[in-house]
């Protein structure tokens, strides 16, 4: 399969704004590949690499060749080139990586080209999401989409996946199951305003401690364990401490479902940085079981999961757990976990299977959300799908002595809509005093509703704290700069 008829399929699909034309139009350009040549187109059109990085930024790509005549490369060919450019390590690296990289772009048309820079830039702005993608796949295979979305949450590639559709149906699919040492996406939790709404919505409900970690995935295979993070990716070979208490669990095979964090001797967290550093020795707690000594049990409901894990794992490396029956009861187990320094509660159904890769509404979390008012002292030119919008905002508090001075305590893109980021952009620029080429200083006048869920110490910033998890709730142009939080008032959060 030529590159160019990616490509030409590309542009289609980002003129088409019906979710079913883009589907088709996807799936009759997956029918033009071969099996092996699937999994690779899967993941162009998703706006992907399969090998995720391969050394090449902004820079690389600002000086190319002039485009080729007519279009030779290959899908399979391109996906070659960027596992050879990847792979390219060591002295002498980064000018072999540019060599490669103009031997690529001057093999390329300029409808090539245009489709290789935005693939490699995270620009190809199509809409041909995952959801999109699947169903794309599965149109192109002749299969049910439900055969193909269950087999996806089970493999995590859907590249892969797709390419086993195409090659076998719906059989093959059916056949694709858990697999002690494949990772599994994880299941997610979808938010609740509170233990009250979330109770309402469950009825008698699970409710455990929403701890301060890292998500982590451990599979046990007889005297072997492998440790996926919630990306999937393999982090076995930096946590032996899990490994070792998992290899100690009365398990001949396990897939198990937690978090690991750096806790303190009286069992309270150390802040996330702290865990996420490896500065000290990292704790597993789990809260679920997919599989158990050559069983799948992630189809079983929550509670006999539940029942199913704690006969294997002891108490102290089981996250907290309380079954009640009414709002009292959660905002208890809320207290308990707030009061040990943990985020919050995930409220969890007694009845839901386990649905791997979904963020569905059996699993609610719920924390206390704080606000900032905070200024924005510059802001970042956005690149993918936010290209020619001013996107990451630099954001300050105000100095506590110091009137008009202000104290920068992170960055933040989350949280902005089209109609939000459009907004800004253009008042902004307005606001400019130095235009660079990716950074806009701008007069310290508009002030933000930042959310966030927690403060964390950091060297980066003067202020020597930064937001973690920042995010914008709205913009507040009726908010004057000298209304806008202090740093005491940010440090009082924390509880300095």
């Amino acid at each position: 399969m030529l590159l160019d008829e990616l490509a030409a399929v590309s542009e289609t699909v980002a003129a088409t704004s019906a979710r079913g034309g883009k589907i088709a139009a996807l799936a009759d350009a997956l029918r033009l590949a071969s099996p092996e040549e699937a999994a690779i187109a899967v993941a162009f059109l998703s706006g992907e690499l399969r090998q995720r990085q391969i050394g090449v930024g902004w820079a690389s790509l600002r000086d190319v060749p002039a485009p080729a005549a007519a279009p030779a490369l290959t899908v399979a060919g391109v996906d070659a080139a960027f596992a050879a450019i990847g792979a390219l390590a060591g002295p002498g690296s980064q000018t072999a990586r540019r060599a490669a990289l103009a031997e690529l772009f001057a093999r390329a048309t300029g409808r090539e080209q245009a489709f290789l820079r935005a693939l490699l830039s995270g620009g190809v702005r199509q809409g041909a999401l995952e959801g999109v993608m699947a169903d794309a796949a599965a149109k192109a295979a002749g299969v049910p989409p439900a055969d193909l979305r269950r087999a996806l949450m089970l493999h995590g590639d859907l590249g892969a996946v797709a390419a086993t559709a195409m090659a076998g149906g719906a059989e093959a699919l059916r056949a694709i199951g858990l697999q002690v040492g494949r990772a599994v996406r994880p299941m997610l939790a979808s938010p609740a305003a509170d233990v009250g709404a979330a109770m309402e919505k469950l009825g008698s409900a699970a409710v455990e401690w929403k701890l301060d970690g890292m998500r982590i995935q451990v599979h046990r295979a007889g005297g072997d364990a492998a440790i996926f993070t919630r990306t999937l990716d393999d982090v076995t070979a930096r946590m032996p401490e899990i490994v070792a208490s998992v290899l100690a669990l009365p398990v001949s095979s396990a897939v198990l479902d937690g978090e690991a964090l750096a806790l303190r001797d009286d069992g309270r967290p150390h802040p996330f940085q702290v865990s996420a550093g490896r500065g000290v020795p990292l704790s597993a707690r789990f809260f679920d079981v997919l599989h158990l000594d050559g069983a799948d049990v992630l189809d079983e409901p929550g509670a006999a999961r539940a029942e199913v894990l704690a006969g294997v794992v002891p108490d102290g490396l089981r996250v907290p757990r309380r079954v009640v029956d009414d709002a009292p009861g959660a905002a208890a187990v809320l207290d308990d976990a707030l009061a040990m320094g943990h985020e919050g509660v995930i409220v969890k159904s007694l009845e839901a299977p386990y649905a791997a890769g979904r963020r569905g509404a059996g699993w609610l979390k719920v924390k206390p959300v704080h606000t900032l008012d905070l200024v924005v002292l510059a802001v970042e030119w956005g690149h993918g799908r936010r290209r020619g919008w001013l996107s990451n905002l630099h954001l300050g508090a105000r100095h506590d002595s110091e009137p008009g001075r202000f104290v920068m305590l992170g960055k933040t893109f989350k949280g902005l809509t089209d109609k939000m980021l459009a907004w800004q952009t253009e008042r902004l620029l307005e606001l400019a005093t130095e235009r660079g080429e990716w950074v806009v200083t701008v007069r310290p006048e508009l002030v933000v509703e930042i959310a966030f869920d927690g403060i964390q110490t950091s060297t980066r910033y003067p202020g020597g704290v930064a937001l973690r998890f920042a995010r914008v709730v709205r913009h507040r142009p009726d908010k004057r700069a000298e209304e806008a939080d202090t740093l005491a008032s940010v440090l009082a959060v924390r509880g300095d």
